[in-house]
């Protein structure tokens, strides 16, 4: 059953959405088009997580969130900034990237020679091309460490920006090269860098290679105690491993049943503390030391199995996963009827919603609303209570 045609309360169907509780979007992509851009500001939606993916869009998405946020970088500004960047390069690219983390070959050094390039791509890309001509379209490959240490800079510059979009992907394959036809009447409007409509090829990138890459942007937001979102198309799996990876030794002990009982008897006589002891802890959590692995993490439009949430939702784990849901991903196809029963198990506090859209504006705030409805149905929400909840949610995955 598809869930835009569920039944529910037919009542909130047809009231007026509440925008004025506040309504975040987890996860898009408005820098993709580059004419959109200027919607934002009318937009009904507060604040958009806005992704950078590759070379060309993290210059895109760091502007735009210093022009349109009049450059109000702080804490107390930033829940009603409209753009919350977030710098990443995603599985799609992660070929373009050498790993030099243990190499210090002249190609991971700069700019590689036409034979360095070459090599770099066979031993990246699956099947290894043998095509020169696919080979020379690619672009000239960047060293991870260049790569990281301007990411850094760009975090640095906005103290609430996330890691993302980072992830894995099995099913991507590389677009072919332009053909002159394409590249003459491509849409200038699009940001350049994606696929843009252009056949594919067969070529893979090396599950490990997208590891390695995810591994070092997943560390760098542990640096910076920064969120992350996460890409994960039939990858989940692989995807756990990795976070197991960076938390073997970090791991939460978990209290044992007197253990709770006594602390929830504690809290509740504490339950008077005041909001500024809150802050505190939510500075803390921003401010603390390095940590090996992301605080918070958001698997965003997640497809994977309900059987899976235990793993990733297991209390022992030292970071707090969320998941995010798109009515254009997650509500459609024959994967509606797995996400439906994913959003009702989930804990009511780990969901968010997104419109994963390449275009800000009117679309964008249809998506948001399209889906906040949907969930609120599957969970049994009034809509002022599910969009009150989504908006908390979203700010404490974002601040902590």
């Amino acid at each position: 059953m598809d869930g835009r045609n569920m039944p529910g309360n037919e009542h909130d169907k047809v009231s007026e959405f509440p925008w004025e509780l506040g309504v975040y979007d987890a996860h898009c992509h408005p820098t993709d088009t580059i004419s959109s851009i200027s919607d934002i500001p009318r937009m009904k939606a507060t604040t958009l997580t806005a992704m950078a993916t590759r070379a060309e869009d993290q210059g895109l998405v760091f502007q735009i969130a210093k022009d349109l946020n009049n450059e109000k970088l702080t804490v107390q500004d930033a829940e009603m900034d409209r753009v919350l960047p977030c710098f990443g390069w995603h599985p799609w690219f992660s070929h373009i990237i050498i790993d030099d983390q243990e190499s210090s070959s002249e190609a991971a050094q700069g700019v590689p020679d036409p034979e360095s390039k070459r090599t770099h791509y066979q031993k990246v890309l699956t099947p290894a091309p043998e095509d020169e001509d696919f080979i020379s379209c690619l672009p000239d490959p960047k060293p991870l460490s260049q790569f990281i240490s301007e990411t850094r800079e760009r975090l640095l510059s906005f103290p609430n920006a996330l890691v993302g979009e980072v992830g894995l992907d099995r099913a991507f394959r590389l677009p072919k090269a332009w053909t002159q036809p394409e590249a003459e009447n491509r849409n200038g409007q699009i940001t350049p860098g994606s696929r843009e409509g252009r056949k594919l090829s067969p070529y893979r990138v090396h599950m490990e290679h997208q590891k390695a890459i995810l591994k070092a942007q997943l560390r760098l937001a542990g640096e910076l105690r920064r969120p992350v979102s996460v890409h994960s198309v039939q990858a989940h799996g692989a995807v756990f491993d990795v976070f197991k990876e960076l938390w073997s030794g970090h791991e939460r002990r978990v209290p044992s049943r007197r253990e709770r009982r006594r602390r929830l008897s504690v809290e509740g006589a504490h339950a008077e503390s005041d909001a500024e002891d809150e802050q505190v802890r939510k500075s803390l959590k921003r401010e603390g030391p390095p940590l090996p692995y992301p605080p918070r993490i958001c698997m965003h439009s997640y497809s994977g199995p309900v059987e899976q949430l235990k793993q990733f939702l297991n209390p022992s784990n030292p970071s707090d996963v969320y998941f995010s849901f798109s009515s254009v991903i997650n509500f459609s196809g024959p994967s509606s009827q797995k996400v439906i029963a994913v959003i009702r198990a989930l804990p009511e506090d780990r969901v968010l919603i997104e419109s994963d859209l390449h275009a800000a504006g009117q679309q964008m705030d249809d998506l948001l609303e399209e889906v906040a409805r949907q969930i609120c149905e599957l969970r049994g929400w009034s809509l002022q209570q599910g969009v009150q909840r989504l908006a908390d949610n979203w700010k404490r995955f974002v601040f902590g």
